[in-house]
């Protein structure tokens, strides 16, 4: 049996060069051991409230923000008012229910383009993300 409950949690952000705080390991708790999840700032902070974590709404921003420059997650911006943040890091897209405020995944497969605009001089495409509204 592990000695401390959290450890493939503190190996995960390890692994992605981060320190593991208290803050750090209670939020990548809560994001990464129930699967997949898409969550905003707000929501995570009430799931940390719900769950007795003591954490300010600034600290979970710059978390997200931090997990997401290391590559655990994937900021998934809907509007110039609302991103979201997803622990699916492999190749997909996303619907967007206006009504309900949610994504659900697409499949990478599912998205077909016949072309992109080349990009400006010196840089490369890294990512296409895709995001329809329904």
């Amino acid at each position: 049996m592990d000695a401390k409950p959290y450890s493939h949690v503190i190996e995960m952000l390890r692994g992605a060069s981060l320190r593991p705080t208290r803050q750090r390991i209670a939020l990548a708790k809560l994001l990464f051991d129930d699967g997949h999840r898409h969550v905003t700032a707000e929501s995570l902070h009430a799931d940390a409230q719900e769950a007795a974590i003591r954490v300010s709404l600034a600290t979970v921003y710059n978390t997200l923000h931090q997990f997401t420059e290391a590559g655990l997650l994937r900021e998934i911006v809907v509007d110039s008012q609302r991103c979201y943040f997803d622990t699916n890091t492999e190749n997909h897209h996303h619907f967007f229910c206006e009504e309900t405020n949610s994504l659900q995944d697409i499949s990478g497969e599912d998205v077909v383009l016949s072309k992109l605009p080349a990009p400006p001089e010196g840089k490369t495409i890294k990512r296409v993300d895709v995001v329809v509204r329904v």
